[in-house]
């Protein structure tokens, strides 16, 4: 059986608009083509990460530069491309899409669609395979799409330790759905169970500007001029992530997907094409070692986590502390003690102040309060410190409520 193949294309430093595009056509045309991917008369969905109104050198957006080459090469086949993106809980997307550069892909004539307009039309659609999940709401433009094209940052996250081209089809998801991945079904396996019904024809990676550390938003800028693309999204998240010195294990939901048969994360299997993947490997700042570098714990304050669980819910806590610190409340944190990935509460742990943390621990214990999803997001971490309300963080329970 022939290898699945990722290709590795390498720019200049601070490369222009028409590098770029040689560049993602060069690693598009390595990885394959998209001579069976597009068809006259198809609609393409290309899916850029817009998380926050970020710019692209930011190493937080991808670059337009990446997606209007992929829309010229759509248009070139026939097709009709539409860029589309749904930015995080409670966001603003056209914001990410006038700061990200995006509002001046629409006024040179390209179909830039901000998914959580209430125009778009939304469909239940089953979900016979997932493990998690059974069904799931989705913009049906995505759902009828002949194709769907993912187009992601290379960067780390606060949870899944990189965030790539599977990680990046959460973004699809209606404010509520996004929500419910994390609170009720758990983010890495649900977010596998999404590729089930809505899997990408072509994934292709915006390593331009990257972003280690405290990623996926506020991390620090990586110039690697990198373009990264194939045909399978797992294979492509696996050779990225290695690039960036990660382990698939490191990486929940590229290993629950590649756990699911969704493609291929040995790298063993992957015929690397163009660059040689050691020549571009570089060892990215995990977001845990970078926010321990930038914040100073609370008097007191401490996280107990069994050493053999994922590093999903010790990375939240660590980036829930930096919200409260940014909002002055980090003092709020001082004393507590943090317990998840399934660890025992220490005896000596003060009443009142202990904070179960995440599936893994009991829903309810003497003394503690549980903060339940997998891993749960900021703002749930935060409210069981009691300060939810004072970091002036999205209103979720407002959202969920206007959805039903």
């Amino acid at each position: 059986m022939p290898k699945t193949r990722v290709s590795i294309v390498r720019t200049r430093e601070h490369p222009g608009g028409e590098e770029i595009d040689a560049a993602v056509r060069q690693a598009v045309s390595l990885a394959g083509g998209l001579e069976d991917v597009v068809r006259s008369g198809d609609t393409v969905v290309i899916k850029p990460n817009l998380v926050v109104a970020r710019p692209p050198d930011s190493g937080a957006t991808t670059d337009p530069r990446v997606c209007r080459a992929i829309a010229d090469m759509v248009r070139e086949r026939g097709g009709r491309a539409v860029i589309a993106e749904s930015s995080f809980v409670g966001l603003d997307t056209e914001a990410a899409i006038e700061t990200a550069g995006y509002a001046q892909l629409r006024r040179d004539g390209y179909e830039v669609m901000d998914l959580k307009n209430k125009a778009v039309e939304r469909v239940t659609v089953p979900v016979p395979h997932g493990k998690a999940l059974k069904e799931v709401l989705l913009p049906r433009i995505v759902v009828e799409a002949d194709a769907v094209i993912t187009v992601p940052k290379m960067k780390t996250h606060d949870q899944s330790g990189a965030t790539l081209g599977v990680k990046n089809m959460k973004g699809i998801l209606p404010d509520v759905w996004k929500r419910k991945f994390h609170r009720v079904y758990g983010v890495f396996q649900s977010t596998a169970d999404l590729l089930t019904v809505v899997k990408p024809s072509l994934s292709v990676v915006d390593g331009i500007v990257a972003m280690q550390g405290v990623g996926p938003a506020f991390g620090e800028a990586v110039e690697m001029n990198l373009i990264i693309a194939g045909k399978d999204v797992v294979a492509v998240d696996a050779v990225t992530g290695a690039a960036m010195g990660f382990q698939v294990a490191e990486m929940g939901c590229v290993r629950e997907a590649a756990h699911m048969g969704l493609g291929t994360a040995d790298l063993a299997e992957i015929d690397v094409t163009g660059e040689p993947l050691a020549a571009v490997r570089r060892r990215f700042k995990r977001s845990e070692e970078a926010i321990g570098e930038v914040l100073p714990m609370p008097q007191g304050f401490r996280v107990i986590v069994d050493p053999k669980a994922c590093t999903g819910c010790r990375n939240q806590i660590l980036s829930s502390l930096l919200d409260m610190r940014d909002a002055g409340l980090l003092g709020k944190a001082a004393g507590w003690t943090v317990v998840c990935g399934g660890a025992a509460i220490p005896p000596d742990a003060e009443p009142g102040r202990v904070l179960l943390v995440g599936a893994c621990q009991p829903a309810s214990a003497p003394g503690a309060t549980h903060v339940a999803g997998c891993p749960p997001n900021s703002r749930d971490v935060i409210r069981g410190f009691g300060v939810g309300e004072a970091v002036g963080m999205v209103d979720i329970d407002a959202i969920e409520s206007e959805a039903q």
